[in-house]
């Protein structure tokens, strides 16, 4: 049987993971064993980053607006009880965007909901 050298395709997932480790200080981005293991953590790190954001947004838009809605005499419970009330079927990433970049559009929601 035929000696098989490896060298090639090990060089090469090392290369992979230590391009992607890039950046990180010190052995994490030269050591391939410890790259390797900053590369999960990173990952692990990313994913959670993700669900977080997700979250964070959210709390944005319900600030943003809760000042919105508080400008114009009302709370921002009582808002979103008469936006489901009559039906508006907007969500609050949307309302938000409104509140901020659009306030002639968002006063019109506004003066829908107080009629």
């Amino acid at each position: 049987m035929a000696r098989v050298k490896r060298g090639i395709v090990a060089h090469r997932k090392h290369k992979k993971v230590l391009n992607l480790t890039k950046g990180h200080v010190g052995g994490r981005s030269k050591l391939i064993k410890e790259a390797k293991s900053s590369l999960l953590h990173a990952g692990a790190y990313a994913y959670a980053g993700r669900k977080l954001r997700k979250r964070d947004m959210r709390r944005l838009w319900i600030t943003q607006l809760g000042v919105a809605v508080k400008n114009e005499g009302l709370s921002y419970s009582k808002f979103m009880a008469e936006l489901k009330a009559q039906n508006i079927k907007l969500d609050r990433k949307i309302l938000a965007d409104l509140a901020v970049n659009h306030p002639e559009n968002f006063k019109e929601i506004i003066t829908a909901i107080k009629s």
